[in-house]
C-alpha cells in the first residue's frame, strides 16, 4: 500500500512539470500563460514560440505519462499502471507547480498510451494526422483520437484500458469545451504549417 501512495504521488509531480513554462521563460524569456490561449500545452506553444518550442513542449508532455506509466510497470505496485497514467493525467492538467493551471491532457494521455498500449498509440497519432491534415483543427483531431482509443480499446477487449481511455477521453472533450463552441461558430484558429 504504501508503494501504490509513492507511485500515485511520483505520478502526480511528473504530470505537474510544467514544460511549456519551463521551456518558454528558460529559452524565450516568454511565459506562455500570457499570450494566445494562456495554455501550458504543446499547441499554445507552436502558436506563441514556433515549431521548436511546440515539439519540445509535447514531446516533455508525452515523455510525463509515459514515465509513470513505465515506472509503475517496473516497480510491480499493487496498482495498475494505467492508474498512475491517469494521475500523471490529472498533475497535467492541474498542476502544483503551476497554480493548477495546466494543459489540456491530449500530450499526457497519449503517453500514457505509449508506455501501456504502443500500438495502440501509433493508431491514434495516424487519425489525429489524418485529421489534422483534413480540418486544420488542432482540438477537433486531440478529440478524434481520444474517441478512437476508447473504440482501439472496445476492439481489442482490455477492461482496464476500456476504462481509463473513456475517462481519458472525457478529461480531453471536457477540457475543449471552448473550441468546441468554436468550432460550430467557425472562430476556431486553424493551423497553417499543414
Amino acid at each position: 500500500m504504501v508503494i501504490d501512495g509513492i507511485i500515485i504521488v511520483i505520478a502526480y509531480l511528473l504530470g505537474s512539470i510544467p514544460s511549456g513554462l519551463i521551456i518558454g521563460k528558460a529559452f524565450y524569456g516568454v511565459d506562455i500563460r500570457e499570450h494566445g490561449s494562456g495554455n501550458l500545452g504543446g499547441t499554445n506553444t507552436f502558436r506563441t514560440l514556433g515549431v521548436k518550442a511546440g515539439m519540445a513542449v509535447t514531446i516533455a508532455d508525452i515523455l510525463k505519462g509515459t514515465a509513470a506509466v513505465l515506472l509503475s510497470i517496473l516497480l510491480e505496485p499493487g496498482i495498475h499502471p494505467l492508474i498512475a497514467g491517469i494521475f500523471a493525467v490529472i498533475g497535467h492538467m492541474y498542476p502544483i507547480f503551476a497554480g493548477f493551471k495546466g494543459g489540456k491532457a491530449v500530450a499526457t494521455s497519449g503517453g500514457v498510451l505509449l508506455g501501456y498500449a504502443a500500438p495502440m498509440f501509433i493508431i491514434i497519432i495516424l487519425v489525429f494526422f489524418a485529421c489534422l491534415y483534413i480540418t486544420k483543427y488542432v482540438s477537433l483531431s486531440s478529440m478524434l483520437a481520444a474517441l478512437v482509443s476508447v473504440i482501439y480499446a472496445c476492439v481489442i477487449r482490455d477492461l482496464p484500458l476500456i476504462i481509463v481511455t473513456s475517462l481519458l477521453a472525457f478529461f480531453v472533450i471536457y477540457r475543449h469545451r471552448a473550441n468546441i463552441r468554436r468550432i460550430v461558430n467557425k472562430t476556431e484558429p486553424k493551423i497553417k504549417w499543414l
